[in-house]
């Protein structure tokens, strides 16, 4: 089911390679229907949309926009258990995401100059959630939350009805929890074409945010420019560091978790003992024959997942930081002491009882994590996803004066005369 690596400078990267080289097939043939779909949306409007509604999901809904006394009637009909776990979520989302919160400011120096900074939310941000399937209301929360408190003027989100036309009912109650301000009845690239360009219903955005299959994130792709988006995002991804007093049930269960996403997703854990990586393995065959996305984990394990028995736990950590992966757990004796070693990871989990799923649901921390190696230089969303910043100078005559022959002397140097004018022209004797 799962490869067993011993880390030998050779196998191991051969098995990175083998993660960086995978990708969703028939790439360039979904680039091409994406972009059709985009210029008919562009063209056309709400009719392409309903169009493609209808083509891919069966039926288009009765109102495009659900109304606030539909969403509240839906809601209505949620399990009651369900709501108030969603509420606690919320709360757990919102009180870590406040502390990101950044101030505008200024400053004031002697000479009369001023200087600041200016902080504000982005006017409108498109929130793209996936239906069917693959129906995720936590991620509703994760990014609707976020962009509130950045104080976005509104937020928009688009989701695929059923094949009856019908809304899910557990994600629009996560919308109404998480503050989302209008919701309509669309998916796939159209919808989020619709974000980009704007229709006579769907207004337009300033930037989109969301999980979705291959179609969405590469009309998110081709439409970045046009608008900003959160980021492409690859298939799901955890790396587990573990010693010998892990508990090999807990690190197989948590092996799952993300296997289970895709065929496509990958599982790693790396550790210093070959016990636990003969333990975990048989773990691994006795959990996996309970679980209903069975097929899923079995094929994910077989070609993304392995086993890699370190030296020691500093080879550990430098193959952990080398991989950069989305979610890393940390199952060691003292694991605190691992989080100043950790440089390259979208979120760290620490200690036996902190899986990944924690993260992904409740804890607070946003589950919305860069993949595929680039947490080496990307962030989880966060409250500044949904910002803007502007800087702003006020100088007087003579704080300008006092500097004009510098700023000529750079302008002059790079050759930009006109530049240099714009500063001579100001001190010029009539």
């Amino acid at each position: 089911m799962i490869t067993t690596v011993i880390a030998n400078g050779k196998d191991e990267y051969s098995f990175i390679n083998t993660l960086k080289e995978r990708s969703q097939s028939g790439a360039k043939d979904v680039g091409a229907i994406v972009k059709d779909i985009l210029d008919n949306v562009k063209i056309n409007g709400d009719k392409a949309v309903y169009d493609y509604t209808v083509r891919f999901d069966g039926k288009a809904p009765d109102k495009v926009e659900i109304s606030k006394e539909e969403i509240d009637k839906i809601i209505s009909s949620c399990d009651k258990d369900y709501i108030n776990t969603l509420k606690k979520a919320a709360a757990n989302i919102e009180d870590f995401h406040k502390r990101q919160i950044t101030q505008s400011w200024l400053t004031t120096k002697e000479n009369g100059v001023i200087m600041g900074q200016r902080v504000r939310g982005l006017h409108r941000v498109g929130l793209y959630v996936p239906g069917g399937t693959a129906a995720y209301p936590s991620s509703v929360l994760m990014n609707a939350i976020p962009a509130k408190l950045a104080g976005c003027g509104e937020i928009v989100m688009t989701t695929p009805p059923s094949k009856e036309g019908k809304p899910n009912p557990d994600i629009i109650a996560a919308a109404k929890i998480a503050g989302v301000d209008r919701i309509f009845l669309m998916g796939g690239a159209q919808a989020v074409a619709a974000l980009a360009y704007g229709t006579e219903l769907v207004p337009k955005v300033d930037k989109i945010v969301g999980p979705g299959n291959i179609f969405v994130a590469t009309a998110k792709k081709l439409l970045y420019g046009i608008v900003d988006i959160d980021m492409i995002a690859g298939p799901s991804e955890i790396l587990i560091i573990a010693d010998e007093t892990a508990n090999p049930k807990f690190l197989a269960a948590d092996l799952m978790s993300q296997a289970e996403h895709d065929k496509l997703a990958s599982s790693i854990l790396l550790t210093n003992s070959h016990k636990l990586a003969d333990d975990v393995k048989s773990e691994l065959e006795r959990q996996s024959a309970l679980l209903e996305r069975n097929e899923i984990i079995t094929e994910s394990l077989k070609n993304y997942g392995a086993i890699i028995v370190c030296s020691d736990m500093n080879q550990a950590v430098d193959f952990a930081n080398e991989l950069a992966p989305e979610h890393l757990e940390v199952c060691c004796a003292d694991a605190m002491e691992y989080i100043g070693k950790l440089d390259n990871a979208g979120s760290v989990f620490l200690g036996n009882y902190s899986p990944e799923p924690l993260g992904d649901y409740f804890a607070g921390p946003n589950h919305v994590l860069p993949t595929s190696g680039t947490a080496r230089f990307f962030s989880p969303l966060s409250v500044d996803s949904f910002v803007k910043k502007s800087s702003f100078i006020y100088y007087t005559e003579d704080a300008l004066k006092a500097d004009s022959e510098d700023i000529i002397r750079f302008a002059d140097t790079e050759g930009l005369t006109a530049h240099a004018n714009s500063i001579k022209v100001r001190f010029e004797e009539e």
